[in-house]
């Protein structure tokens, strides 16, 4: 029997928890659903993340708000798919900051983009109606960007470190409370999705660049909060197992001939006994090896995502 397109048939409400990482740093995770994270300055507020659509932004901002009233200063973007930057109008930032590639990648693919995550994942695009259009940074820089919060606060350093998850990702670190947050550059317990991802650069100097961070907090895009040294490392190594088993499985395959069909089930084999159990394995794995098929065949930029081709691939890998 064909499983069920994508997250199409998950529609299950998931379990919000705020965690209070320092003196005014929080992270809201939702059992595998995309995290947000936010952290006060002396007199605003850094949001991180917007959600798939201004209402379910909101629902995270009353739930800020039940510990800060400061105005949002700045919404920063770790990348530009849709489920992280469509609901950015309900915060009302007066600066919204991503990396140049991707204010580029908004630009090249949005549109596309945008239909695509909502035939993935409708239960993220609550009232999805309500998103005014594409989410367009006002500031974007190229490798680094400081934010100082003032007062005792410290200062947050937006870092693009390599290309991973999309070739425009960036980082946000607080060395104050040493918290990180990575975007989907890393995932605790939580699996991977790579469709737009440069896998090499990813599993190799550009998590090597995440821990030199040596942070005590590591909020990924997904999955629980990694808390002491020892567990944001694991959840860096984490990442990179993921990542490595799908080059370890898919390069041979590619190599000797073989199909994409045969390097897909040669990667779920491999990776569902450690990873499969975890929220959008299923869901992410057909993207993701077709994407790395793509780069072992010379395909550097990925190919753009449209809801045909996601019917087309998955029809293919998990039909």
């Amino acid at each position: 029997m064909a499983k069920p397109f994508a997250s199409s048939a998950d529609m299950t409400a998931k379990t919000e928890t705020l965690e209070i990482l320092g003196d005014g740093v929080y992270a809201l995770t939702a059992q595998g659903d995309p995290n947000v994270g936010a952290i006060e300055g002396e007199d605003f507020i850094v949001a991180i993340e917007a959600r798939a659509t201004p209402a379910a932004a909101r629902d995270w901002l009353r739930t800020l708000r039940a510990h800060t009233q400061k105005p949002i200063k700045y919404l920063v973007l770790t990348h530009y798919h849709a489920v992280r930057v469509l609901g950015a109008s309900a915060f009302e930032a007066e600066h919204i900051i991503s990396s140049d590639v991707t204010r580029q990648l908004i630009e090249e693919r949005g549109e596309q983009d945008w239909a695509s995550e909502y035939g993935r994942m409708p239960r993220l695009f609550k009232e999805f109606e309500g998103i005014p259009g594409l989410t367009r940074p006002t500031q974007t820089f190229a490798t680094r960007h400081e934010i100082a919060l003032g007062g005792e606060r410290g200062t947050l350093e937006l870092q693009f470190n390599g290309r991973g998850h999309t070739a425009g990702d960036i980082v946000v670190w607080h060395d104050k409370s040493k918290t990180l947050f990575a975007g989907d550059l890393v995932e605790a317990e939580a699996a991977l999705y790579t469709g737009d991802a440069h896998h090499f650069e990813w599993a190799g100097a550009t998590l090597d660049q995440l821990k030199q961070y040596r942070a005590q907090n590591l909020v990924g895009g997904r999955g629980a909060v990694a808390r002491g040294e020892a567990a944001c490392d694991a959840a860096i190594e984490q990442t990179r197992a993921f990542l490595q088993g799908m080059i370890d499985q898919v390069g041979p395959v590619y190599r000797r001939g073989g199909t994409l069909k045969e390097a897909f089930e040669a990667t779920h084999q491999a990776l569902a006994p450690q990873f499969g159990r975890w929220p959008i394995f299923e869901h992410c794995l057909p993207f993701n090896v077709q994407r790395l098929w793509d780069e072992f065949d010379g395909i550097s930029w990925p190919r753009i995502w449209t809801a045909e081709r996601d019917r087309d691939v998955w029809a293919q890998l998990q039909g």
